[in-house]
């Protein structure tokens, strides 16, 4: 009996869910740039006035 099914599910897998964290990450990062960019703008545009969040 050989445990080459098991070693190979359990690289796939990690692979598989290293790859779901990053592009959720890669997501996320996506996401809190646009909402910085916003916030940006926002205080860009308010500039003689004092930001309050």
């Amino acid at each position: 009996m050989t445990h080459l099914p098991y070693i190979v599910a359990s690289y796939g897998l990690a692979t598989v869910m290293a790859l779901v964290l990053s592009i959720g990450a890669a997501l996320r990062l996506r996401r809190a740039r646009a909402r910085l960019a916003a916030l940006e703008q926002t205080h860009n545009r308010n500039a003689g006035t004092p930001f309050t969040p």
